[in-house]
């Protein structure tokens, strides 16, 4: 009896199948639980960057709160100068992180016409690396 002909009169059909299948159950479930654990971390990582976003998205609010309300006082007082006492206070509400103010945060106002300034507040983001350029907004006043 030739080699072919013995292999088709297997007196048990399914048994090689079933011997070369063993540990396929095995083998999925260990591949689908990669898949998952791939999946998950995916997830950690977005949720970790949404977290940052939402931490970076506060400290621009913050400091655009603190912008207002130096262009409210510009306003106010009817001219774009602020004396250094104003100045002094100013810099010392933005820099204090406990307050409403900024991490590392300095405040510059430069008058560009008579009637309208710049007012720049830069801070360190809570959420940057070390070498990561400082956070900066800027907006211009101008008084009628």
């Amino acid at each position: 009896m030739s080699r072919s002909a013995r292999r088709r009169s297997n007196p048990l059909p399914g048994r090689s199948a079933r011997k070369r299948q063993s540990g396929f159950a095995l083998l999925e479930a260990l591949v689908s639980v990669l898949i998952f654990s791939f999946g998950l971390l995916g997830l950690i990582g977005l949720e970790a960057r949404a977290i940052n976003f939402s931490v970076n998205a506060e400290d621009r609010n913050r400091a655009a709160l603190l912008a207002n309300d130096i262009a409210s006082s510009m306003w106010l007082s009817g001219t774009v100068t602020v004396n250094t006492t104003a100045l002094a206070g100013w810099q010392a509400k933005v820099s204090d992180p406990t307050g409403a103010g900024l991490l590392s945060g300095t405040v510059a106002i430069t008058a560009v016409t008579t009637n309208s300034a710049d007012i720049k507040i830069t801070w360190q983001s809570s959420t940057s690396k070390a070498g990561d350029p400082p956070s900066q907004l800027k907006t211009r006043v101008t008084l009628p």
